[in-house]
């Protein structure tokens, strides 16, 4: 180093600890993962009853953030995240059509995102504030919400901190159907143009998601990079140890959102346990939030009186600290979720670390196919018809059967080139030498 100073992340993250939201683990582990290399870390997010008021908070994952962290809470106001019937306005309750119009005309002012763009004032006097407090190195915006890229960008261009874009998602393409989202020349448009052409480095959790920005921006698709999400290592799994005479059990967790092809799922193993005496002594437990807000989606509603006859249990949600055990309950994973090739699902990374067999009920053609496709023990379905899920049932639970100590071993260690440290090493160690070698100018920034 240059002085004797340690270098200063400055990480956004809307959803942070205690956020039980799907995207929380990035956050957490890159956050964690500076902090680990050396980094003073500062963490800039809402305070933490926008969580227990709304979408639920997950303890045990907050009390795994790494102690020497400052995490700065600023005041966020949004009504999609004001449950508390006390508190809203008289229009609010008599002509909610009005309000919603007008509240999302308000949050876009500042910034063209609704129900996050309201943030933007509060984010940047924050960012500058801590820059002159503790001069920042790097700062790494993760979205979305894409309000989040925001203090990077000021940081950026008053004080030369160089800042990089973390999309867990995509701003302008839904994931889904591929469609663009954001007219190029709208607000939305003029500003992800902006934060693109001033950011150091842009980070996508895959290939495809990162190659169809580079379409759209040439000219930065230089700075594109695939920084996958991985799996965290600290998950030690206490092997499975099943009574004789027991049947195998498949396993889900992960949030049952309304994307899930529940219908098809349960049709598939119904037909298996029909077809195979081996499915039909075996149990699916069902761990996970029910949607982004714990109500369950018509997908699940209907598929739930199929439940019971067909051995089906959902269990519910599942703490960051209970996950290894309960994985070690399974003999097998059931990897499910919408259909669009852009999407990766964050649990499949995950699921590959416990060296279990796999089976993939989702859209063949989903990224997750190709990330899976030579891990040992893994099943996907040629079809999202019951014929197909049937018969990748079937041939995952004769894997289950059958598989070994030795078997499990070596898909773990096909699955180490997905965990967090081998996708993230790489890029703080480049950032490390970077700011460790460039001079410190008079304001106190390199």
């Amino acid at each position: 180093m240059t002085d004797d100073r340690r270098p200063h992340l400055l990480y956004v993250a809307w959803g942070y600890p205690p956020s039980r939201g799907s995207g929380v683990y990035r956050a957490w582990a890159t956050a964690n993962a500076f902090a680990a290399a050396g980094w003073d870390v500062t963490v800039l997010t809402v305070p933490r009853e926008v969580f227990e008021m709304s979408t639920g908070v997950d303890l045990t994952l907050e009390a795994r953030v790494d102690p020497s962290i400052r995490i700065v809470r600023i005041p966020f106001h949004s009504g999609a995240f004001t449950n508390d019937l006390r508190d809203w306005s008289w229009l609010r309750a008599h002509a909610p059509e009005v309000w919603n119009v007008l509240q999302a005309r308000r949050e876009q002012r500042s910034f063209p995102e609704r129900a996050y763009g309201g943030w933007r004032p509060a984010l940047e006097e924050a960012a500058v504030r801590i820059h002159r407090d503790h001069p920042v190195d790097l700062t790494i915006g993760t979205a979305n919400p894409n309000v989040d890229f925001v203090p990077g960008y000021i940081l950026s261009t008053e004080f030369g901190v160089p800042a990089v874009m973390d999309h867990r998602d995509a701003w302008s393409v839904d994931i889904y159907s591929g469609r663009r989202t954001v007219d190029p020349g709208s607000r939305a448009g003029a500003w992800e143009r902006k934060l693109i052409g001033d950011a150091a480095e842009v980070w996508f959790v895959n290939q495809p998601i990162r190659d169809w920005y580079a379409q759209q921006y040439p000219d930065a698709a230089a700075r594109f990079l695939v920084v996958e999400n991985g799996y965290d290592e600290e998950l030690v799994f206490p092997p499975r140890s099943r009574p004789d005479g027991e049947g195998l059990t498949f396993g889900y967790i992960g949030t049952i959102s309304a994307a899930v092809p529940m219908q098809e799922l349960v049709s598939g193993w119904a037909l298996a346990r029909r077809r195979s005496a081996l499915v039909r002594a075996a149990r699916m437990d069902l761990y996970g939030y029910l949607n982004h807000l714990g109500v369950p989606g018509a997908n699940m509603v209907r598929s739930m009186d199929e439940f019971a006859e067909n051995g089906i249990r959902y269990l519910g949600p599942v703490g960051r600290g209970e996950i290894a055990r309960t994985y070690a309950t399974f003999d097998a994973l059931v990897l499910t979720f919408g259909a669009g090739r852009f999407i990766t699902g964050g649990k499949v990374y995950e699921y590959a670390s416990t060296g279990l067999p796999i089976i993939s009920v989702h859209d063949p053609e989903n990224e997750t196919s190709r990330t899976l496709a030579e891990y040992p023990g893994w099943r996907g379905v040629s079809a999202m018809t019951a014929e197909a899920i049937a018969d990748a049932f079937i041939a995952t639970a004769e894997d289950a059967q059958k598989r070994s100590e030795a078997d499990q071993r070596d898909a773990r260690a096909f699955a180490a080139r997905y965990s967090r440290t081998a996708q993230l090493a790489p890029r703080i160690q480049s950032w490390t030498s970077r700011v460790n070698t460039q001079p410190r100018d008079a304001r106190g920034t390199r």
